[in-house]
């Protein structure tokens, strides 16, 4: 007959055993899971590395079909805000090429004025001129403004400067919208050369309409105007305007005054970009 002590130590080594069964099967169990969690997350990482590649793949493609674009903000000026001297051709596309050259031609009563425009340096300034020619914004005005002290300057591109006489609000008119400066020349000296053509603006940053002015003497200028282009042929006309003078009109504003030799822009266009 087994005592009692030897009877409760073999049940003391059976609840043992149980419990260690019931451990380890407890850790095989444990292990299996993170096995599984460990197979998962690996799969969870190729598919998102998969996923990134293929929207990188996309970004890649978007790129290239971009390539070559720019896109421009048109700001439009409200109703309210807008004078008789305003002509609404509507806004220019957002998306412009940034690519090649364009020519832009200037027929005057004079001759013809022709110009340079590279459209990755201006390209929404380039895409505005364009827009604007093709609604013969330009077509039948007249340079209202030329300085011939400090600057030599012939200015352009009122759509309201028509007819014989000048009028008191000529130099006030443009497109009903207005955007930023390009291609600012803050590393030349001088920054606007003789045979430059550069938009006027307000002063104001992305005050830039349709005025634009011919350089035909080098002049100092704050960099604040962007450069549309150079003059490749006509900047000789433009000097015997200079050297006619002016009435002296805006002499106590901006300077300079109405030129004496009128100039008439009788069609202005730009050539399809090559390059």
């Amino acid at each position: 007959m087994t005592s009692t002590r030897e009877r409760q130590r073999a049940a003391a080594r059976a609840k043992l055993e149980r419990e260690m069964a019931e451990r380890a099967a407890a850790a095989r169990k444990r292990r299996q899971v993170q096995a599984s969690i460990g197979a998962g997350v690996a799969l969870l990482l190729v598919v998102a590395g998969s996923v990134w590649l293929v929207m990188s793949l996309g970004d890649d493609n978007d790129a290239s079909t971009e390539a070559g674009a720019a896109t421009c903000a048109w700001t439009d000026i409200p109703a309210e805000q807008r004078n008789a001297a305003t002509k609404d051709v509507g806004l220019p596309p957002t998306s412009v090429k940034n690519t090649g050259s364009q020519t832009m031609t200037i027929d005057t009563n004079l001759g013809p004025i022709t110009a340079k425009v590279n459209l990755a340096d201006v390209p929404c300034t380039a895409a505005s001129f364009t827009h604007l020619a093709e609604k013969k914004f330009f077509d039948n005005t007249k340079c209202h403004r030329l300085v011939t002290q400090g600057l030599q300057v012939l200015q352009c591109g009122d759509p309201s400067v028509t007819g014989d006489k000048w009028k008191e609000t000529d130099g006030t008119g443009g497109p009903t919208y207005r955007f930023a400066e390009e291609n600012l020349p803050t590393d030349k000296r001088p920054p606007y050369p003789a045979g430059v053509i550069a938009m006027a603006n307000s002063g104001q940053p992305g005050s830039t309409g349709s005025q634009f002015f011919i350089v035909y003497g080098d002049s100092q200028l704050p960099a604040s105007y962007t450069v549309l282009g150079t003059v490749t042929q006509g900047l000789d006309l433009v000097a015997q305007v200079g050297a006619a003078g002016d009435d002296g009109a805006f002499a106590q504003q901006a300077g300079g005054g109405h030129p004496k030799k009128e100039v008439l822009i009788k069609s202005l266009t730009m050539s399809a970009p090559v390059g």
